[in-house]
C-alpha cells in the first residue's frame, strides 16, 4: 500500500472510531445505555461499520455531527440504531417506572422522546411535510407514505410473509429486520381488563400520533366493548384522543385483521367544530348529545358518566347499523347480505373550568356501500376529486386532519409557476382543470399575481376541495335529516329554537 493509501485508511479508521465512540456516548445519553455495557457496545458498533462499507466511507463527513447530535443518514439507519437501542424490555420498565412515578402522560412524552432519539420517529422528516390551515381544515402532504389507488393492493401489503408477524401491526413486528423495526419499542396498556399495547407512528400524521393495538390478533370490530376501550385509555392517557376506522372495507387504510385504534396528542378540527343543537335522552339526562356542525355526518355526546356515554353511543351504533332510507340511498346491507354501516368512535377527555373533567365521545356515521355509478364507494371521494385524493377517507380525514399523496408538491409547484407565468393549464396537469378554473376564478384580474397571491390562491382550493370531500362521505345531506334519524331514538332537543354554540 502506497504512503497516501495508507494514510488514507488510517484517517478512515480514526474517523470510524471516532464515530463510534460518540454514538455510544450518545446512546449513553438518550437510550438508556448502562456505563458497564459501554466497552461491549463499542466492540458491535466497529463490527458493524467495519460491515458496512458504505458507512464507512462516509465516516469522515459523519463523524462532525457526533456526539452532540446524530446525523440523520445514521438515525435513518435501522441496523445502527436497532443495535445502539436498550431491549424491548428495558424501555418498557422504564416507561412503567416513570408512568408510575409521574403519571401516563409523562411517561408516554418520555417514549415519543425515546423514538425520536432512537430513529425510529422520522422527525426530520416529518418537519419537511407540507402542512397548512385553510377552510376550517388542516392539510398536509406527506411525502413519505405512499399512495395506494388500488386498495386490494394496499391490502395485500398488510401481510408479512417470512416472520413470525401474522400483520403488519402485530408485536412480532418489534425487531424485526426485513420491515426496519429494529428501532420500534412498544409500552403495555390494559383496556378494560384486556392486553394491547402502545406504539409511535415513525411516520406520524400529527403530533405525537400512535396506534393501540389488541395484542392478540383478532378481526377489528366497533361493538360496545370498543367505546369502553377508548374511554379507559383516555382516563390512563388524558392529553391523548383515541378513536378508530368504522372496521369496513373501503373506510380508512386500516388493517382490518388486527384490533386497533389510532389517537395522539393534537385537537382534530372537527372536535373544535361548534354544536348545531343539543339533544337529551330523558333516562340518561345526564349525558347531552350533538350534532356536530361539520361536512361529514357527526355526532357527540358529553358526560361525566362514562357508563352513560357507552350506553348512548351503542345505542346509536345499534339503530345505525341497520338504518335503511332508499330515499337518501343509505343500504345497511348489500344485496348479498353484508354489513354496510358502522361508526368512527372518537374519545377524548374534557377540562372543565372548575377543574374537573368529562367524558367525550363522537361518532362519525360511516356507510361503505357501492353503486354502478360509484363503484369505489357512494360515501367516499367522488371521482372529479381524485386528482387530490383518491384513497379512502379515514378517521383522521374524516375529523378534518387530511393527509395528501407526496405527488402534489409537485404537481401544485408546476400549478403555481404557469399561474406567475400567465401561461395555459400544462397538459400533462389536464385533471386539474376543476382546482386550475377555480383559482384562476379566485385570483380575479391581477394582471401580474404574486407568489404569495398564488400559493394562497392553491391552498385555498385544495382545503375547500377537501371540504367537499368529507360532504361525500356524509350519509346524511343535512342536519335536519340527522335530527329526524336521532329522535325516531327517542332523543329530544334541548331546544326547538336557533342551533346552540359550541
Amino acid at each position: 500500500m502506497s504512503d497516501t493509501a495508507l494514510r488514507g485508511a488510517e484517517a478512515d479508521t480514526s474517523a470510524v472510531l471516532g464515530i463510534v465512540d460518540g454514538l455510544v456516548t450518545y446512546a449513553r445519553a438518550n437510550l438508556l445505555l448502562d456505563p458497564r455495557d459501554e466497552d461491549w457496545m463499542r466492540n458491535r458498533m466497529l463490527e458493524l461499520f467495519n460491515a458496512n462499507e458504505e458507512l464507512c466511507s462516509r465516516a469522515d463527513l459523519l463523524a462532525k455531527g457526533l456526539p452532540e447530535d446524530v446525523p440523520e443518514v445514521l438515525l435513518n439507519n435501522d441496523e445502527v440504531m436497532g443495535a445502539l437501542s436498550a431491549l424491548p424490555s428495558r424501555v418498557e420498565d422504564e416507561f412503567g417506572r416513570l408512568r408510575a412515578s409521574d403519571g401516563g402522560m409523562e411517561a408516554m412524552q418520555w417514549l415519543y422522546d425515546y423514538g425520536v432519539a432512537n430513529g425510529y420517529i422520522k422527525l426530520a422528516q416529518l418537519n419537511r411535510n407540507i402542512r397548512f390551515n385553510s377552510a376550517g381544515l388542516v392539510i398536509t402532504i406527506n411525502t413519505a407514505k405512499p399512495e395506494f389507488t388500488d386498495m386490494r393492493k394496499a391490502a395485500r401489503g398488510n401481510s408479512v410473509g417470512g416472520s413470525f408477524a401474522q400483520c403488519t401491526i402485530c408485536h412480532a413486528n418489534e425487531g424485526l429486520a426485513s420491515r426496519d423495526k429494529r428501532t420500534l419499542r412498544t409500552a403495555q396498556v390494559e383496556l378494560d381488563g384486556s392486553p394491547w399495547f402502545w406504539q409511535f407512528s415513525p411516520y406520524g400524521y400529527f403530533r405525537q400520533h400512535g396506534i393501540c393495538v389488541n395484542r392478540e390478533h383478532t378481526p377489528m370490530h366497533v361493538d360496545e366493548s370498543t367505546f369502553r376501550h377508548l374511554l379507559d385509555f383516555v382516563s390512563q392517557f388524558p392529553g391523548y384522543f383515541l378513536g378508530c376506522n368504522a372496521a369496513l372495507p373501503r373506510i380508512g387504510g386500516s388493517v382490518l385483521a388486527h384490533d386497533h385504534y389510532q389517537g395522539g396528542g393534537e385537537v382534530m378540527p372537527m372536535q373544535r367544530a361548534v354544536a348545531w343543537k343539543r339533544f337529551l335522552l330523558p333516562e340518561a339526562d345526564d349525558a347531552v348529545l350533538e350534532i356536530v356542525d361539520w361536512p361529514a355526518t357527526a355526532l357527540r355526546i358529553r358526560s361525566r358518566n362514562s357508563a352513560q356515554i357507552v350506553r348512548i353511543a351503542e345505542l346509536i351504533r345499534g339503530a345505525w347499523s341497520c338504518y335503511d332510507n332508499a330515499d337518501l340511498g343509505i343500504a345497511s346491507h348489500s344485496d348479498a347480505g353484508e354489513a354496510q354501516s358502522s361508526v368512527s368512535p372518537i374519545a377524548r377527555l374534557i377540562s372543565e373550568g372548575d377543574g374537573s373533567s368529562s367524558y367525550e365521545m363522537s361518532l362519525i356515521l360511516r356507510n361503505n356501500a357501492v353503486s354502478d355509478q360509484y363503484p369505489l364507494g357512494v360515501f367516499h371521494a367522488h371521482p372529479e376529486y381524485f386528482f387530490i385524493k383518491q384513497e379512502p377517507i379515514g378517521l383522521i380525514e374524516a375529523m378534518g386532519l387530511f393527509v395528501l399523496p407526496g405527488r402534489l408538491v409537485t404537481q401544485l409547484g408546476e400549478l403555481e409557476r404557469a399561474l406567475l407565468a400567465g401561461n395555459a393549464l400544462p397538459g400533462n396537469l389536464a385533471e386539474f382543470r376543476l382546482a386550475w378554473d377555480e383559482v384562476r376564478a379566485d385570483l380575479g384580474e391581477q394582471a401580474v399575481p404574486d407568489e404569495y397571491a398564488v400559493r394562497e390562491a392553491l391552498r385555498r382550493e385544495v382545503a375547500g376541495i377537501c371540504r367537499r370531500i368529507l360532504g361525500n362521505i356524509a350519509v346524511f345531506p343535512g342536519h335536519a335529516e340527522i335530527e329526524g334519524f336521532l329522535r325516531e331514538l327517542g332523543f329530544v332537543p334541548l331546544s326547538d329554537g336557533a342551533p346552540s354554540e359550541g
